[in-house]
């Protein structure tokens, strides 16, 4: 969707992947098969490239640091969004509300933080952990070891269990010139830790929340020095909005940008990092829809193209595995 959109403001993509045939090349001018710790073929990626972004976290820090004022966003976004307890502490550090957590290394660690947080909490591996994964409850104290266990014992952040209404995210453009530009914000509604459908405008239980997430979500992106898109998802709480966690990149809730929005969330990532102005982000519509395609579910979409009025994205991803988001369809209203 990067390269889409890159293609139509006339540039064109370069993909860097270690997979035989990733998706992302399909609709891109170039290809480099290695590994993303293959210092050697960053460099010569990066050197046939104007500009490098990524499009997800899991990615070592070290390798990328060669690349440069290339790179955009910089290695301090991906170094902080993918340890849980920097990114907390480091939302802290910028005004930004978070749940009560501690930083958990062994079960002593995790039992210390029931006694300190109460029940319930949840377990989140420091590292490596979406869509649910890496994550386990603790509602009693008996739960301890078992949950501890059932996220491999590895470090993790314990973080008290939050009462909300519901879900929502701000995605956040950040040029080069320090500038900013927001989207409407969709709520987010998920099944077993996957998003399942984001909804713009949010609706009555969110809009409270948006007059104090807004500034949070731009001084997050202005202390990273963040340049593209960046997404601050919320946790719309009884005193106010909380962060759950930042992705430094375009987002799964902003995919209904692409119909829905009068600039998408990938072009406007393309704007950024490539030092063009930032898009509209008015909505097209009174509003819109977006329901993901999970596992076996994209078998409909024969039925979901003869929708009037649905836009249907498939990913080209092959095996339709249980909880593997293979498309998306969304619908403006």
């Amino acid at each position: 969707m990067l390269s889409v959109a890159a293609a139509q403001l006339g540039y064109r993509t370069h993909i860097f992947d270690p997979h035989e045939r990733p998706c992302a090349a399909d609709v891109a001018a170039d290809f480099t098969r290695a590994e993303y710790d293959d210092r050697a073929a960053l460099e010569r990626f990066a050197a046939a490239c104007d500009v490098v972004t990524y499009e997800f976290e899991n990615l070592s820090v070290g390798p990328l640091e060669g690349l440069g004022d290339k790179l955009r966003p910089g290695t301090r976004s991906l170094g902080v969004a993918q340890d849980r307890a920097a990114e907390k502490q480091f939302i802290e550090s910028t005004g930004g509300r978070v749940a009560p957590w501690r930083a958990v290394e062994s079960l002593s660690d995790v039992e210390a933080a029931v006694a300190a947080l109460g029940c319930p909490l949840v377990l989140k591996t420091r590292r490596y952990g979406y869509d649910g994964k890496g994550q386990a409850w603790v509602r009693s104290p008996a739960d301890a070891a078992a949950a501890w266990a059932a996220i491999g014992a590895q470090p993790a952040v314990a973080e008290a269990g939050m009462s909300f209404a519901a879900e929502f995210s701000l995605i956040v453009a950040r040029g080069l010139d320090g500038g900013s530009a927001i989207f409407p914000a969709p709520r987010n509604d998920h099944e077993g830790g996957i998003l399942r459908t984001s909804t713009v405008p949010a609706g009555p239980l969110v809009a409270p929340h948006l007059a104090a997430a807004e500034p949070m979500a731009r001084a997050i992106a202005d202390a990273l020095g963040h340049v593209g898109v960046l997404t601050v998802e919320f946790f719309a709480c009884a005193d106010g909005p909380v962060v759950n966690e930042i992705a430094p990149r375009v987002h799964n809730s902003g995919h209904w940008t692409i119909e829905g929005a009068a600039t998408s969330q990938f072009e406007q990532h393309i704007r950024a990092i490539c030092g063009l102005p930032l898009g509209s982000t008015a909505l097209r519509g009174s509003g819109a829809t977006m329901d993901n395609l999970i596992g076996d579910e994209v078998a409909r979409w024969p039925d979901l193209v003869a929708e009037p009025g649905a836009s249907v994205h498939l990913y080209g991803k092959g095996d339709a595995r249980p909880g593997r988001k293979m498309g998306h369809v969304t619908r403006v209203r």
